[in-house]
């Protein structure tokens, strides 16, 4: 496969050129690395490099301007939007530059098409007083104020650009139509200069008064890529442009037009694929790229053009591990490299300035892959010490004085990250700075192993000193919220540029990247609408009918600038390879390209068209089973001597699973800070309130007088309480103020309901306030011995009858305390938990003579205390209303106990694993 580089060099040669001395022109610097490449091809002895520079380069020496930043621009252009609008009037630099990008944007494209600056801005201001009706008399200040900018808009136009070219700086557009001036006075000082310009398509106005002017002067030769099939298709949009240059330019009236070709035509072997999702396309990528490599062929002439840029990481996260060489164009995307998040985080914490820190904001920072090494002091890990410290005292809001306190080694880091910027620009920068020279330090001893981090933190410095630089020459940065617009608007641009031999194995390129390039194999993703070609997009103030009007570029010309990408890449190419998303997304593209729909209507090339269905395996979710070896029965007779509590046993009748991470292997769920207060923290603080209550009551008869003093001291005793539970959480305000308010009515409805109780003629003695319960039982088929542990919430005698209590602070109802078969109390966790629960405590205190029977067990539970003490109960078969017994009695305890050492056994039974339940 020969190029069109090398038929252009071909040519030259053939015509006597003296390669040494042209000038050669492209549309990318990317595409002079290859004509270097191909010179070495073509020139058969020892000559001088020709000098080989970009479209841009050129124009930018005839204009004698530099071109700056799009960052940079915006603060110029503010200076120029200061000092022609009223100071009470003008818009702060964070709100001029979302509207100022796009201002700019079309005074770029007037300039580029050379259009006659003060006819359309005129022409725009008039379109805005018919609009909004200027001849009215009784316009509102807002109108006044519009129509007052488009008024301005030609000055604001010729002050800025007189501002960049006293500078010696400029925009594109700028610079095209100063290059265009400059053109007579280039071509008198260069009478003997040649030119070629090749591989050109779309030319704004600028560059074809240019090359046109060069071309009359004999000071220039143009090379034209465009194939028989498009430029004569009058309805092709590849060859749109090229047609037009054909038609119009006097120069080609008399010579000929260099070159069309017949490449396309030529056999293809064209696949397209529908693959779904972007991640899709990627990792299918990595599957062509293998398949040819397993079909011995090279990748060397190989490309994967990306239409979406943002694949660029799913792919190479894709790419076979066999490939070898590799050149990507496009540069790594600063805001995706670690250390952007961590600043991302910083600016997330001081944007509302603030003397407390949230807890999540700090964990964030201080875990950081950058900053957590930092807080590592003398063996002492300060990070882990913060993080531990917010979970144990339940902080939801900090201050930078007890994160020093924390961190005493580390106070310099902490200011760096955690003082208040107060709204300092200069305090933030520095501060920024300062963590830079802070990682560098830690990362230079070790270097060797971190050079890839340090080359991250070495772009991020020369970030943070280009902010410093326009800050202090503009001025425009008032606030942090200002200084973190302008941060992302730099963070977008950058990038972080690869190392590879350009000229050497797989290609990885954008779009735009690939002018003037061939290649035998070609891969192109996205080739979705919306992206290629990207579609309908207005960025601009000026109207469409006006852009018509004026020959300005819209949407239409864009689209056909793609078309001729995407088609010059088929031109040469053997083997093409075209993906598209089937999953029609509006946000990153819709429906398959037109591109694919006119490849196929086409009919010059047989088209393989497939839709690829990523390969998922049917995995069968099998249960965790953990077979019982000698070291868990071990562990089983050690947590079997210790005791067993209700709630440990009802875990494992839930899903035992559960039961051997928490018992066996000791795994504890982690105490996350709650900042908002969690249930069980509410159940904590009423039982501990009760308990307070009903203590000093042990052994006595309660009466209506003492609970009315028992309700005096509500608000003192969950107060206590919260603070002991929850420890430094807020309960002054939002959800945790009405959770305290709803534990204070529980304890306080609970003590209404102890009188309404009283004043029916009850008689109740308090019996035990959290009884300890601590029994041993036989079971002769373990050989060891088995201890049963648990606190009874109250025992207490109503009317002579003993009833054992445990309070719930959820809702509880009577059926959840009934049974009907025993069997099923062990196995049906969610209906019968709380009736093992309460027959467990009934059984333990009935072993440890504490109680005699028969007595009632069950629960009060604080949601449902109309319903007042749901007894335990077993209940017949005949359905609902079938005949319940209340009352627990030997019988009640032998059948219970039958069940509880069946379900023992079970849990340690060597030959029964622990077998997950899905729950």
């Amino acid at each position: 496969m020969t190029t069109f580089i090398f038929d252009v060099l071909k040519d030259l040669q053939n015509n006597n050129e003296n390669l040494s001395e042209l000038t050669f022109v492209l549309p990318s610097k990317r595409a002079g690395l290859f004509l270097k490449h191909q010179l070495s091809k073509v020139a058969k002895k020892t000559i001088f490099s020709p000098k080989i520079i970009s479209i841009e380069e050129f124009v930018e020496d005839l204009s004698l301007l530099k071109s700056i930043s799009n960052t940079e621009l915006l603060f110029e252009f503010y200076n120029t939007y200061v000092k022609l609008t009223n100071s009470n009037e003008a818009d702060s630099f964070e709100s001029f530059s979302k509207w100022a990008q796009i201002l700019l944007q079309d005074f770029n494209e007037i300039d580029r098409y050379l259009i006659p600056q003060k006819n359309i801005f005129d022409y725009l201001s008039a379109i805005q007083d018919l609009n909004h009706w200027s001849l009215e008399n009784n316009q509102t200040d807002f109108v006044k104020n519009y129509l007052s900018f488009w008024n301005k808009l030609i000055n604001y136009y010729t002050q800025f650009t007189e501002q960049l070219i006293n500078k010696k700086i400029g925009y594109q557009g700028l610079i095209y139509r100063e290059a265009a001036k400059n053109l007579p006075s280039y071509i008198k000082n260069n009478p003997e200069k040649q030119h070629v310009f090749l591989g050109f398509n779309a030319l704004n106005t600028s560059e074809i008064t240019i090359i046109q002017e060069l071309l009359k002067n004999n000071l220039a030769k143009t090379y034209w890529d465009i194939d028989s099939v498009f430029i004569n298709n009058q309805k092709h949009d590849a060859a749109l442009f090229t047609r037009q240059h054909k038609t119009n330019w006097s120069f080609f009236k008399n010579n000929p037009f260099n070159w069309i070709t017949t490449n396309y035509s030529k056999e293809k072997n064209i696949s397209v694929f529908g693959v779904p999702k972007n991640i899709g396309q990627a990792k299918y990528i990595g599957t062509l790229l293998n398949s040819l490599q397993k079909n011995n062929q090279s990748l060397q002439n190989t490309a994967v053009v990306l239409g979406d840029e943002d694949l660029l990481i799913p792919v190479l996260n894709s790419l076979p591990t066999t490939i070898e060489a590799l050149n990507i164009t496009m540069g790594f995307p600063l805001k995706s490299i670690p250390i952007a998040s961590l600043f991302e985080s910083l600016f997330h914490l001081h944007k509302t300035p603030s003397n407390i820190l949230y807890y999540k904001d700090v964990i964030t920072i201080i875990s950081h892959q950058f900053i957590r090494p930092l807080l590592y002091v003398k063996d002492v890990d300060y990070a882990t010490k913060i993080i531990e410290t917010i979970d144990a005292n339940n902080l939801v809001y900090l201050t930078t004085e007890r994160l020093k306190q924390l961190a005493t080694n580390c106070n310099d880091v902490i200011d760096l990250l955690f003082s208040n910027w107060n709204k300092s620009v200069d305090t933030a920068l520095k501060n920024c700075n300062q963590l830079i020279l802070h990682i560098k330090n830690f990362l230079d001893g070790n270097k060797a192993s971190n050079l890839l981090s340090l080359e991250y933190l070495f772009r991020f410095n020369e970030l943070f000193n280009e902010l410093s630089r326009l800050n202090t020459a503009y001025h425009h940065i008032k606030d942090i919220s200002t200084l973190y617009s302008v941060y992302k608007e730099l963070l977008s641009s950058e990038t972080l540029d690869f190392q590879g031999e350009p000229l050497q194995g797989l290609q990885i390129m954008g779009m735009l990247e690939s002018r003037v390039l061939d290649f035998e194999t070609v891969i192109i993703s996205s080739v979705n609408e919306g992206i290629l070609p990207s579609g309908k997009t207005n960025n601009s103030f000026i109207p469409f009918d006006v852009k018509i009007e004026n020959n300005l570029p819209t949407y239409k010309e864009k689209d056909a600038v793609y078309t001729y990408h995407f088609y010059r890449l088929l031109q040469r190419a053997k083997n093409v390879y075209i993906l598209y998303n089937t999953e029609a997304d509006v946000l990153t593209g819709g429906e398959k390209s037109r591109f694919i729909t006119q490849l196929e209507l086409e009919e010059i090339h047989d088209i393989n068209h497939q839709i690829i269905a990523p390969h998922v395996p049917i995995i069968k979710t099998t249960p965790n089973v953990i077979d019982k070896t000698p070291s868990i029965i071990n562990e089983l007779k050690t947590v079997a001597q210790k005791g067993l509590s209700p709630s440990s046993l009802t875990n494992y009748i839930r899903n035992p699973i559960d039961f051997y991470y928490q018992k066996v292997l000791k795994i504890k769920e982690h105490d996350n800070v709650e900042e908002t207060v969690a249930a069980n923290t509410l159940g904590t603080v009423v039982h501990n309130t009760l308990e307070d209550f009903y203590k000093p009551l042990v052994g006595t008869f309660i009466s209506v007088e003492r609970i009315k003093k028992l309700k005096t001291r509500i608000v003192k005793t969950v107060t206590h309480h919260f603070t002991d539970v929850y420890k430094e959480g807020d309960i002054t305000k939002g959800k945790n103020l009405i959770i305290f308010e709803i534990a204070k009515r529980y304890v306080s409805n609970f003590l209404d309901l102890e009188i309404e109780n009283l004043k029916a003629g009850n008689q109740i003695k308090i019996i035990a306030i959290e009884a300890d319960n601590r029994v041993v039982i036989d079971i002769p088929e373990l050989g060891f011995p088995v201890t049963i542990t648990g606190k009874v919430d109250r025992v207490d005698e109503c009317n002579g009858i003993t009833r054992i209590i445990d309070y719930k602070t959820g809702r509880v109802e009577q059926s959840s305390v009934e049974i009907v078969d025993w069997e099923a109390i062990t196995t049906d966790y969610s209906k019968y938990s709380k009736s093992f629960q309460v027959l467990t405590y009934a059984y333990m205190m009935q072993l440890s003579n504490k109680i005699q029977l028969p007595v009632e067990a069950g629960i009060i539970s604080f949601k449902n205390l109309n319903k007042g003490f749901l007894k335990f109960s077993k209940k017949d078969k005949a359905g609902a209303y079938a005949k319940k017994d209340a009352l627990i009695t030997q019988e009640t305890i032998n059948n219970f106990s039958k069940e509880l050492k069946q379900l023992i056994l079970e849990i340690c039974d060597p030959n029964i694993p622990f077998t997950e339940k899905e729950v």
